[in-house]
């Protein structure tokens, strides 16, 4: 579907993004992740055609972004971390104004803006206009003009910055909605990793420029079960633990906390831990351990 082969930007003697290359498989939903300046705007930004890499080549379906850009930027809806809204506009005429650049054919164009309005759920603002709106509402309004296209690829740059709660899962629920149909292939930049994880099938973390890591969410979480972390509460006499555990295969920390300890081992070793723990006498009241999960994932590989 989507294949960046080798791109390189550089602004001067600056390179924002070095050589990086990955793909995204058809209808798949794509987190992708780094810390501020590690180039996933500027990524994003190239794949979508508005800015040339200065060595390298992006392909959407076969063709190239910047050699078919006509064709190209027909396939794709792009949303960016500011939404480009003209707030003199009504919500429809908006719309309007955003499927005469993508060139909707006139006879399919109102009904694609209709459709638009539908998804995002702005009918009852159809006719306001954009200044009267709020943040959440100028977010959909946002991504009804990235969908009015019906674009195959649909690139999301922060959908859900500077919303408050209730926002945030509506719009969650409206990306979750728009990647179901007809295949859609959905690249989600977003920096709450538990948005990521919850939306997202994979994930391509880049840090200075570079591609860290591009694999689904599954495989890089169970990439950090090498270690196993587990959490002891006792109710008293914790700091005899370390003795208590001494000798047991795999573990290579034992941290005291004030009614426990937390260990690191190399194997899931509970039971055995629960067994020391309650003949030593320390009145075991607590033995879990921890889920490792994509923040995990993300600290381990940008440190």
């Amino acid at each position: 579907m989507l294949e960046v082969r080798h791109v390189t930007k550089r602004y001067g003697q600056f390179e924002a993004v070095s050589d990086i290359s990955f793909s995204v498989k058809k209808g798949s939903i794509v987190a992708f992740l780094g810390p501020n300046g590690a180039g996933k705007t500027t990524t994003m930004r190239m794949i979508t055609g508005y800015m040339p890499p200065t060595s390298g080549s992006i392909l959407l379906e076969g063709m190239d972004v910047f050699e078919e850009a006509e064709v190209c930027k027909q396939k794709i809806g792009y949303l960016p971390e500011n939404p480009p809204l003209y707030p003199e506009l009504t919500v429809y005429e908006y719309l309007e104004f955003v499927a005469n650049i993508k060139q909707v054919p006139p006879e399919k164009k109102a009904a694609a803006i209709d459709e638009a309005i539908e998804k995002t759920n702005l009918q009852e603002r159809r006719h306001t206009l954009i200044a009267q709106l709020s943040k959440g509402l100028k977010q959909r309004v946002g991504i009804a003009g990235a969908v009015v296209n019906q674009p195959s690829l649909l690139i999301l740059d922060e959908p859900t910055v500077g919303l408050d709660p209730l926002q945030v899962i509506e719009i969650r629920n409206l990306i979750k909605q728009l990647a179901k149909e007809e295949g859609r292939t959905v690249m989600l930049s977003t920096h709450i990793l538990a948005e990521a994880e919850e939306i997202c099938e994979e994930a391509i973390i880049i840090h200075n420029g570079r591609i860290m890591a591009s694999e689904s969410i599954d495989k890089l979480k169970q990439g950090l079960k090498e270690q196993f972390h587990i959490t002891i509460e006792v109710k008293r006499e914790s700091h005899k633990i370390p003795d208590i555990l001494a000798g047991i295969e795999g573990i290579v920390e034992v941290k005291p906390t004030e009614n426990g300890a937390i260990l690191t081992s190399t194997r899931d070793c509970r039971e055995e831990v629960a067994t020391r723990v309650v003949q030593g006498g320390l009145g075991l009241v607590g033995l879990s351990q921890n889920i490792e999960d994509l923040e995990s994932v993300f600290l381990k590989l940008v440190k």
